[in-house]
């Protein structure tokens, strides 16, 4: 484990492997390998057939496997499990110590409405005390995770409309047996069903939580109409309006099988999922490993530009209202390889006069 000079937490070595089984997944596996050898990013990764080698990248994967099955895996040791959870913590508490910067706990969004001065009127609740209060100002950002699509359609503007949401849980299988969870110090990757999402990505993960080493296998998708982990059951049918009720229905007709695989998902038995988890530990038993749910995400539902129908996005999407006063981050959790050109762009596009001042100045 190391800390840097603002103590968060990154642990080290931490290998990264995919895996797959079978002839046909195995030679797809060593051409993305020699593809990605290509790339400087990649450069030290390690392509495999040989059981064996597998065995000491993983030992856990290779316990009792049948030696006839047809395995590949690759590896890279540029792996790190960086604690965000602290990391925000500790940036938090930096700008708490800024006499221009006051972060409030414990406080709840209820509305958002335009001034007739053309500010913004944020009406919030403190849940210690309960009471509500008004806050006005003449920027806001929406950045609420399953919150946000509420939020944002509080606002009213017209760059909001055609805009819906579909809340997915993940659900993980996590290891209660610390010898277990001591074989094994890698992140295993396999490959994604067909027809399920990008993020559904299965794999065998060791991380480190709060200084305690944990090993999760998944994720496993649920659903619920919640926004957020502790919403309300009614938050995904009062997301409805008239103007994005029409790309709502059309994304779901048009993602038939995300809409199997999600009703496939949410059937699962325990012997299901647990078998799941053989394929990449063969040994896996029932009593070591307990389902939890890691959380809730609500994925975008927007008009496509090129055909006015609904699609369903993965990713992150940027709304910003056309004066540049309100921003909003809706979408799945944008992590730290996409935070920061998600911030800059907002910083473009609600300040461009001041970012024209600066051009051609140190900055």
């Amino acid at each position: 484990m190391i800390k840097n000079k603002f103590s968060f937490e990154i642990y080290k070595p931490h290998f990264t492997h995919d895996f797959v089984i079978g002839e046909k997944d195995s030679e797809y596996l060593k051409k993305r390998f020699l593809a990605l050898q290509k790339h400087p990013l990649f450069t030290g990764m390690e392509f495999t057939e040989d059981s064996e080698l597998i065995k000491q990248w993983a030992p856990l994967i290779m316990k009792e496997r049948d030696s006839r099955q047809k395995i590949a895996a690759t590896k890279i040791d540029i792996g790190t499990d960086v604690n965000f959870g602290a990391l925000t913590e500790e940036l938090a508490s930096n700008m708490e110590k800024s006499s221009n910067m006051r972060i409030e706990f414990n406080h709840e969004v209820i509305n958002i409405k335009r001034n007739k001065d053309a500010t913004w009127r944020v009406t919030v609740k403190d849940l210690k005390n309960n009471i509500l209060k008004s806050i006005h100002s003449k920027f806001v950002f929406i950045g609420a995770g399953g919150a946000t699509l509420p939020l944002l359609e509080k606002t009213n503007i017209p760059e909001a409309r055609g805009y819906g949401g579909f809340p997915v849980s993940g659900e993980w299988l996590v290891c209660n047996n610390p010898d277990i969870i001591a074989q094994h110090a890698a992140k295993v990757y396999g490959k994604a069903s067909v027809g399920s999402p990008p993020m559904s990505v299965p794999h065998l993960d060791t991380r480190i939580i709060n200084g305690k080493k944990e090993l999760l296998f998944g994720p496993f998708a649920g659903f619920s109409p919640k926004f957020l982990k502790n919403g309300k059951w009614t938050d995904l049918p009062e997301s409805f309006n008239f103007y994005n009720l029409r790309p709502v229905l059309e994304a779901g007709l048009d993602n038939i099988p995300l809409t199997k695989y999600l009703i496939e998902q949410v059937v699962l038995t325990p012997e299901q999922r647990l078998e799941a988890l053989r394929q990449y530990m063969p040994t896996a038993q029932m009593k070591d490993w307990d389902l939890k749910i890691a959380g809730q995400r609500v994925q975008v539902i927007k008009l496509d530009d090129t055909t006015k129908g609904g699609i369903l996005q993965f990713g992150t999407e940027v709304v910003t209202a056309s004066d540049g006063s309100v921003a909003a981050l809706l979408g799945a959790s944008p992590g730290a390889s996409t935070s920061v050109s998600i911030m800059l762009k907002v910083v473009e596009k609600c300040y461009a006069d001041k970012m024209k001042t600066l051009s051609g100045k140190p900055r």
